[in-house]
C-alpha cells in the first residue's frame, strides 16, 4: 500500500468519524428528524452530495450511528460489570440491569433512535409491521456479549422454569440466535430452550419498564420510579432462585 493510498484512508475515516459526531450531535440536540445529510454537509461545509461517498442514504447513517450508540452501551455495561466482585453472581447481574436503565434516562434520543426506530409512519401494530426497523437486533446481539458469561454462570446458580409447550419451537430456535451471538465460550446448556424463555421474560420486563420510563408513558405519575425498578430485579431475581 503506497503511503498516498494510506494517507487517503486516513482522511477518509476522519470525515467519518466527523461525519458521525456531527449526525450524534444533531441527534442529542433535536432527535432523530433533525439528522439529514443536508444539515450534516452544512455544518461540515460540503454539498451534501459528496456524503453520498460515505453513506448511500440517510438511513444507512443512522443505522452506523446506531451501531456507534450500541457500542458505547455495551462499554459502559463492562465498565459496570468490572466494578462488581466477580464471585457476586447477583451483583453482576444487577449491574447490567440498572446500568441499562440508567443509561437510557441520561440518553433518551440516542435510546429512541436504537429501540424505536421506524422508517414510515405506517407501522402497523401487534409486531407484524412493514414499517418497522428491527434495530433493537443490533443491540441485541451486542449485549449478549456482556450476558453470556453471566448465562454460562447461571446453568449451576439458577433455576429455568420450563417454557410453555406451545413457545418450545421458537424458542428452540431463538437458541441458534444466542449461540451466534456469545463472544465467550459458553456452553449450550447455558442457553437452552428454557433458559432463553427465562431471558426473554427478564427482557420484556425490564425493557418495558424503561421504555415506559424514558417516554413517559407510565399510566400515572411514579415518583419514586428507582423503587418499581428494584422490585421486578427483586422479583425476578426470586423467580430463577438467586433472591
Amino acid at each position: 500500500m503506497t503511503s498516498q493510498g494510506t494517507r487517503r484512508e486516513r482522511i477518509r475515516a476522519a470525515t467519518d468519524r466527523e461525519i458521525r459526531e456531527h449526525a450524534r450531535a444533531l441527534l442529542i440536540a433535536q432527535g432523530r428528524d433533525a439528522v439529514t445529510l443536508r444539515a450534516i454537509a452544512r455544518e461540515l461545509g460540503i454539498t451534501a452530495p459528496a456524503l453520498y461517498r460515505y453513506y448511500d442514504s440517510r438511513e444507512d447513517l443512522l443505522r452506523r450511528l446506531g451501531d456507534d450508540i450500541c457500542t458505547d452501551l455495551v462499554d459502559e455495561l463492562n465498565d459496570r460489570l468490572g466494578q462488581v466482585d466477580p464471585a457476586d453472581f447477583r451483583g453482576k447481574l444487577n449491574a447490567v440491569c440498572r446500568g441499562f436503565r440508567s443509561w437510557a434516562l441520561a440518553h433518551p434520543k440516542e435510546f429512541a433512535l436504537v429501540f424505536a426506530t421506524r422508517t414510515d409512519e405506517t407501522a402497523e401494530p401487534g409486531g407484524g409491521a412493514a414499517g418497522v426497523e428491527r434495530s433493537d437486533d443490533r443491540f441485541g446481539t451486542a449485549f449478549m456479549s456482556v450476558i453470556g458469561p453471566l448465562m454460562a454462570e447461571a446453568t449451576t446458580l439458577v433455576r429455568h422454569d420450563a417454557a410453555p409447550a406451545d413457545l418450545q419451537a421458537e424458542l428452540s430456535a431463538s437458541r441458534q440466535e444466542l449461540a451466534h451471538a456469545f463472544a465467550a465460550d459458553v456452553p449450550e446448556s447455558a442457553y437452552d430452550t428454557d433458559a432463553v424463555f427465562v431471558l426473554l421474560r427478564w427482557w420484556v420486563r425490564l425493557y418495558g419498564h424503561v421504555a415506559l420510563e424514558v417516554f413517559g408513558r407510565f399510566p400515572f405519575a411514579l415518583v419514586n420510579s428507582d423503587r418499581l425498578y428494584e422490585s421486578q430485579l427483586d422479583e425476578l431475581a426470586a423467580e430463577i432462585g438467586i433472591g
